[in-house]
């Protein structure tokens, strides 16, 4: 399965709407234990990405990822854009040495998340977009051989079964932590914006 940067406006569009058709669930949900103003930076990061979705689509895959990575760090603002611009900007130098197959992705998004957790100093089972983000990698890395409807069907459950997860956690990063128990109970924003995202990807690329 190789994919080209023109499919870059579908997925833009496609999550874009995915996250403002969720976005009274994901605000009540950062409103519970976050900042609440999660989904107004992560759609104004959107914005600017669709105004530039033209010139994505013409570029490489990698030179793709680092201005997206470069435009969601300067646009987005607070520890979102910070982590979603490092998880694009390492897949972008990922990219630059390794096929955009399947196998290949699964390396490239695998570096993305890595630097995620560099950058946050975090880790799975601390109530974050992590929880989404690595056991979708996993599943990426684990199943990148077999037909690619079962892959995506298989990213997909584990972005939303990660996700979920996050609901009886006690969150030890960002402002969550301070609430202790109180924090237990909510899903995480992040994690359910993130795995928005991949199903929403996953779903365009399944149609086309």
């Amino acid at each position: 399965m190789t994919i080209s940067t023109q499919s870059i406006p579908l997925f833009l569009k496609a999550i874009k709407d995915e996250i403002a058709a969720n976005a009274e669930e994901v605000t009540a949900l950062d409103q519970a234990i976050g900042d609440g103003d999660h989904v107004t930076n992560l759609l104004r990061g959107l914005e600017a990405l669709e105004k530039q979705s033209a010139e994505l689509s013409e570029m490489e895959w990698s030179a793709a990822f680092m201005k997206i990575g470069m435009t969601l760090m300067s646009t987005m603002g607070g520890a979102s854009g910070s982590l979603y611009g490092s998880l694009f900007v390492a897949m972008g130098k990922e990219a630059q040495k390794t096929d955009m197959d399947t196998a290949g992705f699964a390396d490239i998004f695998d570096a993305g998340v890595t630097a995620v957790k560099t950058r946050g100093k975090a880790d799975l089972g601390e109530k974050t977009m992590l929880d989404t983000l690595i056991p979708a990698s996993r599943a990426l890395s684990e199943k990148a051989d077999i037909a690619a409807s079962d892959l995506l069907d298989a990213l997909k459950k584990a972005a939303y079964e990660g996700m979920l997860s996050t609901k009886d956690m006690l969150a030890t990063k960002g402002r969550a932590s301070f609430l202790g128990e109180r924090a237990s109970g909510h899903i995480d924003a992040g994690a359910r914006t993130s795995q928005l995202m991949i199903c929403a990807i996953a779903d365009v690329i399944e149609k086309n």
